[in-house]
C-alpha cells in the first residue's frame, strides 16, 4: 500500500517491519515512556504505530502535497499522544492516537494547500475534509446542479449553502497570483492586479460628501433651536444617539406618561421639518449620497 503513495523507501520498509505490540506489551512501554521516560520504549512504541501513520496520511494524498511531509507531521501527531496517552484507561494506543495524528496532518494541510488560510472554525474545517466525498456522494448521478448539490452538503451540515459554494469555488482550483501576468505570451499586457477594480469612493466624492455632512450638521444645530428643553432632550435620546432612550424611558426620567412622551416627540420632529426646509427647501440635500 505504500508503495503506492510514493511513501519514502526506508520509512515504508521500517514501518511494516516493526512488529505489532500485544496490549500488555503496549501498556508496559506507555508506562516505561509515561513514569521514567525511557527512550527506547518510546522508541518501540513509534515504531509500532508507524504503518498507522503512513495509512492516515495517505487519506490526504489528494491535496497535492507531499505524502513524506504528511507522515512527517502524523509522526509529530503520534509523538504528542504519547506525551499525553494515559495506560490506565485501557485503551488501546492506536485508538486514542489515531485523533492526534488526523488532527497534525489536517493542520498541516490547512496550513500549506493554498497561501490563503481556510477552515478557522470547526465547521469550515469540516466541510473542507468532506466537501468533496460529500459532492460525490449526492452527485453520482449527475442529474442535480450545482446549486442544488451545495444546498443537500449545506442541509446535512447544517450550514449556508453560501458557504458551502464558497469553499467549493477554492477548491476547484489552484492559488492566482494577482501579479501574474493576463498572457504568458505578452508580459506587457499588465498584472492581473491592473483589473481589480477599487470599491472605496473617488477622493472628489469623499471631500464632497464630508462638506455635505458638516452643512447638514448646521442645519440641524440651527433648527434644533426652535425646541424647547424638554422637545430637544427627547428628540436627542430619542433620534440622536446609538442607545437610543424607549418612551417608557424617557416617562419615568421626565415624570410624564410614555404616551406624553411620543406626543411631545412628533411635536417636536414635526417643528424640526419645519425648521430644516425653511433653511433648505430642497428635502434631497439631507440625503447622504452613500
Amino acid at each position: 500500500m505504500a508503495r503506492a503513495f510514493g511513501a519514502d523507501k526506508a520509512i515504508r520498509n521500517a514501518a511494516m517491519r516493526a512488529p505489532y505490540l500485544e496490549r500488555q506489551e503496549e501498556h508496559e512501554l506507555a508506562l516505561r515512556w509515561r513514569d521514567r521516560q525511557d527512550r527506547k520504549a518510546l522508541d518501540r512504541l513509534m515504531a509500532a504505530h508507524m504503518r498507522l501513520v503512513i495509512s492516515i496520511a495517505a487519506r490526504y494524498r489528494n491535496f497535492g502535497l507531499s505524502i513524506n511531509d504528511l507522515i512527517q507531521e502524523g509522526h509529530i501527531g503520534l509523538l504528542e499522544a504519547a506525551s499525553r496517552f494515559e495506560p490506565e484507561r485501557e485503551v488501546r494506543f492506536s485508538t486514542y492516537a489515531t485523533w492526534w495524528i488526523r488532527a497534525a496532518i489536517q493542520d498541516y494541510v490547512l496550513r500549506n494547500w493554498s497561501i490563503v488560510r481556510g477552515g478557522t472554525s470547526s465547521t469550515q474545517k469540516a466541510l473542507f475534509f468532506n466537501i468533496r466525498r460529500l459532492r460525490a456522494k449526492i452527485a453520482h448521478d449527475g442529474s442535480l446542479s450545482a446549486h442544488q448539490i451545495h444546498a443537500e452538503i449545506a442541509q446535512m451540515m447544517g450550514i449556508s449553502a453560501d458557504s458551502v459554494a464558497l469553499m467549493d469555488s477554492r477548491l476547484s482550483g489552484p492559488d492566482a497570483s494577482l501579479n501574474a501576468p493576463l498572457h504568458e505570451e505578452e508580459a506587457s499586457a499588465g498584472e492581473r492586479q491592473d483589473l481589480l477594480m477599487d470599491q472605496e469612493p473617488l477622493p472628489d466624492e469623499t471631500v464632497g460628501d464630508t462638506i455635505d455632512s458638516i452643512r447638514r450638521a448646521q442645519w440641524l444645530k440651527q433648527a434644533m433651536s426652535v425646541l424647547n428643553d424638554r422637545e430637544r432632550r427627547i428628540v436627542s435620546e430619542r433620534c440622536l444617539r446609538d442607545d437610543t432612550a424607549t418612551l417608557e424611558e424617557l416617562g419615568e426620567r421626565l415624570g410624564i406618561s410614555k404616551e406624553r412622551v411620543r406626543q411631545i416627540e412628533g411635536r417636536a420632529l414635526e417643528k424640526l421639518r419645519t425648521a430644516l426646509l425653511r433653511a433648505q427647501p430642497d428635502p434631497s440635500a439631507f440625503v447622504s449620497r452613500r
